[in-house]
């Protein structure tokens, strides 16, 4: 049965558990930073850092500041738009049991520009090392031995759950009239088409950019020709190999 998460930012303090463990069971190096003006740190997703909690610093009519939290992560669209913009056969694939969306090591063939360009929530990044396309991949193989995703597993707070999408999509109703009460605004994030359901309170746009889909975004003449000549050109260097 396809899974998905519950993303409730009312419930996360920012405590960055989710973002930590994630670097952890992945392996993932440290990300050298430095201080930008906010307490978000790295203050953008990277190749190693595949879930980021975003800070967003507003002030209200009293002049009271606020923070909005959002614990940023692939999607996992229902319909992938990267997956339908690859150009590699095998390097995007969605997983039949899941529906977890899986970059694999033949990303290297694609066209980033063309795959993070397709992405509405910008969220494909590059290893400039090894050239591969990576992002969240649902802790696949954690989820495979019926173990819970790192992140979902260390967020102390309950802010995130995970299950059958049939059952978090119930819970994400209930919990959503719940906030409704004291915050009207509240509003549940596409959760029509994606694995990852994010609840906010807020109007997404306080929350991040692409905290709502933004739609394919707009490729420039450059980024397109170079999606569309991309296979003749991996046929070239094949045939020069």
């Amino acid at each position: 049965m396809p899974k998905a998460f519950l993303v409730d930012t009312t419930r996360c303090t920012a405590c960055r558990g989710c973002q930590v463990a994630c670097k952890e069971w992945k392996g993932m190096p440290a990300v050298p930073t430095k201080q930008t003006g906010t307490h978000q740190n790295p203050p953008d997703l990277t190749p190693y850092n595949l879930k980021l909690v975003r800070f967003s610093e507003h002030m209200d009519k009293s002049g009271k500041v606020f923070w909005n939290f959002f614990p940023d992560q692939c999607r996992h669209c229902l319909e992938a738009p990267c997956k339908q913009a690859s150009s590699v056969e095998g390097a995007i694939l969605q997983d039949a049991a899941t529906g977890a969306v899986i970059y694999t090591e033949k990303t290297v063939q694609e066209d980033f520009d063309v795959i993070r360009g397709a992405c509405p929530y910008d969220i494909p990044r590059q290893n400039p090392q090894t050239r591969q396309i990576v992002k969240c991949d649902m802790c696949i193989d954690r989820v495979r031995a019926n173990l819970l995703p790192m992140c979902v597993k260390t967020c102390a707070m309950g802010a995130m759950s995970f299950g059958e999408r049939d059952e978090i999509l119930k819970k994400a109703e209930a919990r959503l009239a719940v906030v409704k009460k004291e915050s009207p605004k509240a509003q549940l994030l596409n959760p029509t088409d994606v694995a990852v359901i994010y609840l906010v309170a807020e109007d997404p746009a306080l929350y991040h950019k692409f905290a709502v889909a933004q739609g394919p975004q707009l490729l420039t003449r450059g980024q397109l020709l170079a999606g569309m000549f991309a296979p003749f050109k991996r046929m070239a260097r094949s045939i020069q190999g």
